[in-house]
Parts: structure tokens; C-alpha cells; sequence
């Protein structure tokens, strides 16, 4: 089945993909947009955590290690807003992060980089 034949079979989500790298961002966008979903994007956790507030993402895929902010802080922050406690928060990691620990912070699962599409896609059906 082709990346585009699957949109027809999720449902269209609203993303917020938060990574500082534009060109993973741009990658997951693409990606993501191919699928269906809506996707909003931030490259920083200031903007991301207004972004989230603003646009209230059904699923927020969230690089843990920011230069400005700590992914673990920003997805305790997302946790304890009412109107966003229900977003899935996926967490992606280039470096080693300990799982119970990113678990405890609020997020659902951790990916390694470089993101396996079908996995990602996996966890957004």
C-alpha cells in the first residue's frame, strides 16, 4: 500500500512536531501531511508550548533534548495543562534517554533517530 492510499485509512490528526533540526521537521512534515494529518511545527520549547496552547494537538512528537528547554520539562508542562493532557507525546531522541524516566515526564513512547516511518506511522493509527 502506498504512503498516500494509507491517509485514506487514518483518521486526520492535528500534529505538533517540535524537533530544532528544520530539516527533520521539514522530513516529518512532509511525511506526516502524506498521511493526511494537519501538522503545525516548532524548532524551540517556548514556541512549541504556545503553539500547543494555541492549536491544541491531538499528538505532539517531541525531540527530549532541545537547546533551550528540556523535552522532559516541556512534556510535564503539556501534562498539566487540562486543555492539552489528552495529546499523545511521542518522544524522539538522537541520544540515549532512560525510557522510565521520558515515561514519568508524560510521554507515551520513545523513538530512536532516525525515525522509522512505519513505526511512526504505527503509532498514530
Amino acid at each position: 500500500m502506498k504512503v498516500s492510499d494509507k491517509a485514506k485509512a487514518h483518521r486526520r490528526l492535528r500534529v505538533l512536531v517540535v524537533d530544532d533540526n528544520i530539516d527533520q521537521v521539514h522530513t516529518m512534515a512532509y511525511m506526516l501531511k502524506d498521511l493526511g494529518h494537519h501538522v503545525d511545527f516548532a524548532i524551540n520549547g517556548i514556541v512549541a508550548l504556545d503553539l500547543a496552547q494555541r492549536t491544541r494537538p491531538e499528538v505532539v512528537i517531541l525531540d527530549v533534548r532541545l537547546p533551550d528547554a528540556s523535552g522532559l520539562e516541556l512534556a510535564r508542562q503539556l501534562r498539566r495543562n487540562p486543555e492539552l493532557r489528552a495529546a499523545r507525546i511521542i518522544g524522539i531522541t538522537g541520544t540515549p534517554v532512560k525510557r522510565e524516566e521520558a515515561l514519568a515526564a508524560g510521554f507515551d513512547e520513545l523513538l530512536q533517530k532516525p525515525l522509522d516511518p512505519r513505526r511512526l506511522d504505527e503509532l498514530l493509527c
